[in-house]
């Protein structure tokens, strides 16, 4: 990280120590805990529901201190993993010194640090959430020798009591300003407690969603992330949700990150960008257009798109948003600056023409390499996904498409450069792959493709198991069918699965 980098960062721990926080080490911590008065470290790790788990440590001595951050603690695994039994539940929690950052919610000063599972053995436990995604991580190295970066869009409802002020245009909040958008405080507030955890923020605005209902307003707002190395890419998130959460608690406001709340409304996506790197380089771009090592891993993506809505669309009412004909996509293509495709290319500053100057004629013209912005999008996830999950999906999805000999024939016969829900293409639609319009069929899916996604030891057979247990269990074969027409029955869904994720 460079200096004036260092020099701007937000989070305390690495502002304190002057170092990126990759470089941690334990007598980091201990020295800034001992300095900032801090009086509790948290360990917080993902449990089998995709939440964050929260195991709290007074700090009794300096002895003590030393033994939680060298040996961390026990935990049991069977109440956290549905496919850990009870028999054997014991389970190793060791934190993360690169991911602390002090808690901005705690009375008593707190450090947090996410921590990783390990067995009675002392190895990385192999259906952890995180181990999972890292071996995602290594196998597309060993693979492609390229790094895989990634980050995530969170969307996201507000409710708040309807103040009957400054009423904004149902349906049309997207980027909107204060006072018609009314939770925009909040969103910004929200982003500077994330950016203080360690997160790299690239922006947050007003979404389309926003409506009225029961005394209730309801605001859809939007926090984007910077692309990173994609295992700090699922921490970021983990963390992000967390905080929303606990501020919105903490305001009296909630929020829910769930796919859809109402019929007839804007559903909340995940969707996540992606970038292959080497050497510091992006690998994204040739001569100002995307490369074939991009179009190569687009083609994975779309062989494996239907069972990474295993991964990334978890209950039954993430298929109330992946629906035919609205802006979340059901149909495997993709395309450039395309809203309508399952996997969008969207602008990425290649035209070689420096806009900074044309916008600011008084600031001397520049030619600035741009490359590094160049990402694609998967617009299927949302925040019912396993965060970890997903994005160790999208890592095979990815390198699989360098495992195939004919991957940019794929990326050809799948290419869209119109919208795929004008009636006029109907025969361009008919001709590409669906998304499945279930659990029980994404789970189908997934049994169909699973070697794929257990090559190289990525997902153990077992998590494998048990997601598709998981998702079968909802037994939602023909649930939208069912009740679209019982509003009642629709309300009840939306409520069970109303905080998900």
């Amino acid at each position: 990280m460079a200096n004036n980098e260092l020099l701007m960062n937000a989070n305390e721990v690495v502002a304190f120590l002057q170092k990126p926080s990759s470089e941690f080490t334990k007598e980091d911590i201990v020295r800034f805990i001992q300095e900032n008065d801090i009086k509790m470290v948290n360990f917080m790790y993902p449990g089998g529901d995709g939440k964050l788990k929260t195991l709290n440590f007074i700090i009794n001595n300096l002895a003590y201190l030393d033994t939680i951050l060298t040996c961390g603690e026990r935990v049991d695994g069977s109440s956290l993993f549905s496919f850990i039994q009870a028999g054997s539940s014991d389970l190793y929690v060791l934190p993360r010194f690169s991911s602390a950052f002090v808690d901005p919610f705690a009375e008593i000063p707190t450090l947090c640090m996410l921590a990783s599972y390990f067995d009675k053995d002392g190895n990385p436990l192999e259906s952890s959430p995180e181990y999972t995604l890292a071996k995602a991580a290594k196998a597309f190295r060993e693979v492609t020798g390229m790094e895989f970066h990634a980050m995530g869009e969170l969307e996201y409802y507000v409710i708040t009591p309807d103040e009957e002020v400054f009423p904004a245009v149902d349906q049309r909040g997207y980027h909107e300003s204060m006072p018609y958008a009314k939770t925009n405080d909040f969103r910004t507030l929200c982003m500077s407690y994330i950016a203080k955890a360690g997160g790299q923020i690239k922006y947050g605005h007003s979404e389309v969603g926003n409506f009225s209902q029961d005394g209730l307003i309801y605001e859809q707002n939007e926090i984007e992330f910077l692309p990173v190395p994609v295992e700090k890419a699922a921490d970021e998130l983990m963390i992000a949700k967390w905080i929303i959460r606990n501020l919105a608690y903490q305001m009296g406001m909630n929020v829910t990150f769930a796919p859809k709340i109402t019929t007839g409304k804007a559903g909340s996506g995940m969707h996540v960008h992606m970038r292959m790197m080497k050497d510091g380089k992006s690998m994204m771009v040739e001569n100002g257009k995307l490369s074939n090592t991009a179009r190569t891993a687009i083609a994975g993506l779309m062989q494996l798109a239907d069972s990474i809505t295993a991964f990334g669309n978890k209950n039954p009412m993430a298929y109330f948003r992946l629906v035919p004909h609205q802006e979340a996509p059901t149909n495997v293509c993709w395309g450039d600056r395309n809203r309508s495709v399952l996997v969008r290319v969207p602008l990425g500053w290649a035209a070689g023409i420096d806009m900074m100057h044309r916008a600011n004629p008084q600031q001397p013209a520049e030619t600035p390499d741009t490359s590094m912005k160049q990402t694609f999008e998967m617009r299927s996830p949302d925040g019912s996904a396993d965060v970890y999950q997903l994005l160790a999906g999208l890592c095979v999805g990815c390198r699989y498409g360098f495992e195939l000999p004919n991957a940019l024939e794929i990326a050809e016969q799948t290419y869209v450069d119109v919208n795929i829900h004008d009636a006029a293409n109907a025969d361009k639609l008919s001709r590409l792959g669906q998304l499945p319009d279930s659990c029980v069929a994404s789970a189908d899916c997934l049994e169909r493709q699973r070697k794929v996604y257990e090559a190289y030891g990525v997902f153990s057979p077992a998590m494998i198991d048990g997601i598709i247990k998981q998702l079968r269990d909802f037994n939602d074969s023909n649930l939208r069918k069912e009740v679209e027409n019982r509003p009642q029955e629709l309300k009840e869904f939306v409520e069970r699965y109303f905080h998900c994720g």
